[in-house]
């Protein structure tokens, strides 16, 4: 018997699977004075919910002013958790389901980061390089850059992963400001609705 659950689950799924990909441009400060902009292509059928949440972080607009707050080089570069005491507090509940990998952990795909199995919220990460190692863990890319990896690859990384994840989600970017005052961060994350072009008659 199917539960209403899982059906609506299914429903998801296949509704996230027919969505067209769409293009998500950041634009981001580097170091003070120095902004930079990367675009992200995201597409559906690669992680029908991650593609979904994706979007709907975007559409909430909580990563303005978040930090790039785990820079691990010739590994990955990780953000998501906003700024905002109280906003960190509301989506950390907001747990979506895995997402089957369809798709590798390339150099310049994007992953939502987990804590553990159907434990994604607003993580996420882009990789540096090819960490197919990913694959086999579960972690399923969403999306990838299509502009700008060189400012991606620019991203403030003398602090490694030094930030406490635990002190970033109940104090913000106070703490981070006070003490880790060069990592970079987003200033905007702008949706491109992509049309495919029209056959010729």
């Amino acid at each position: 018997m199917v539960t209403k659950a899982a059906a609506l689950l299914a429903c998801l799924l296949g509704a996230a699977a027919a969505a067209e990909p769409y293009q998500v441009e950041f634009e981001i400060t580097l170091k003070k004075g120095e902004k930079a902009k990367f675009t992200v292509e995201v597409y559906p059928d690669w992680a029908p919910l991650g593609a979904a949440r994706f979007r709907e972080i975007i559409d909430a607009g909580i990563w303005k002013a978040a930090r790039f707050f785990r820079v691990v080089s010739g590994f990955m570069v990780q953000w998501g958790i906003p700024g905002k005491p109280s906003a960190a507090a509301e989506w950390r509940e907001k747990k979506i389901t895995d997402d089957p990998v369809a798709k590798s952990n390339e150099r310049g795909t994007i992953t939502f980061a987990t804590s553990g199995k159907d434990s994604r919220t607003t993580q996420v990460f882009i990789n540096f390089v090819d960490n197919k190692n990913l694959d086999g863990m579960g972690f399923s890319p969403f999306g990838k850059v299509i502009a700008g990896m060189e400012t991606v690859d620019a991203i403030y990384a003398g602090h490694g992963e030094s930030p406490d994840q635990g002190r970033i989600q109940s104090e913000g970017n106070s703490y981070l400001k006070k003490s880790f005052p060069a990592l970079s961060y987003i200033n905007s994350a702008t949706l491109v609705i992509s049309t495919p072009p029209k056959d010729e008659a």
